[in-house]
């Protein structure tokens, strides 16, 4: 079985899962939230695997205010939460924080559903579902690939392990820094996250893992 068989690859008893524990479909496939299996076995509960770290939930917050004090918001919306996208009848995925252009996203087009636009940006920090034979960066390549195509014009993913950011764009080469690097957002807004933590007192180790 070659890596993209592996990733769109169901797993056997997905019939026997409760959809609640659907996190996203990727090409109609079924991706399950990390630790579901745990929730079957009533060892943990919805709750408990849906939760963010609090490393996770910190650099979500700082980026989200300083996206509200420096972007232009008449201009943008910024949602979070894990805001819904629905690309296609296969595509259902959400997102950690994602930045909309008020001209895409109109008023008349928010509603109880998923958004049917694409972001200007969209922002993940790690990655939450449970790995197809432990294919985490098959699966970050496909989602951002997907996201891409359907027109957003930067994906950011923010890795806690390994302390890197991906920065991809349409045409162009994806690029893998350290995040102690300035980052640049939109519109000429730049962040550094490892810099952020550090003057946060937040001490942290690195792992070799993506």
């Amino acid at each position: 079985m070659t890596k993209a068989q592996a990733i769109q690859t169901k797993p056997a008893d997905s019939l026997a899962i409760p959809s609640y524990l659907i996190k996203e479909t990727l090409d109609g496939v079924p991706l399950y939230y990390k630790g579901y299996k745990d929730v079957i076995n009533q060892t943990k509960t919805l709750e408990d695997i849906m939760g963010s770290s609090s490393l996770q939930a910190e650099i979500i917050s700082c980026l989200l205010q300083f996206l509200f004090k420096n972007l232009n918001l008449t201009k943008y919306r910024v949602y979070t939460n894990e805001i819904g996208s629905h690309i296609n009848h296969k595509n259902n995925l959400s997102h950690d924080i994602a930045i909309f252009d008020k001209t895409v996203l109109t008023t008349d087009k928010i509603n109880v559903h998923y958004t049917d636009v694409p972001a200007k940006m969209v922002i993940e920090v790690d990655i939450d579902i449970e790995p197809a034979h432990e294919l985490d960066w098959d699966y970050l390549t496909k989602k951002t690939a997907t996201i891409l195509e359907f027109g957003t014009e930067k994906v950011i993913w923010i890795l806690t392990k390994s302390q890197k950011v991906m920065i991809a764009q349409p045409s162009q080469d994806w690029l893998l820094v350290d995040w102690n690097k300035d980052i640049e957002l939109l519109d000429g807004h730049s962040f550094n996250i490892g810099r952020y933590l550090e003057q946060e007192g937040i001490q942290l180790e690195q792992s070799d893992e993506a």
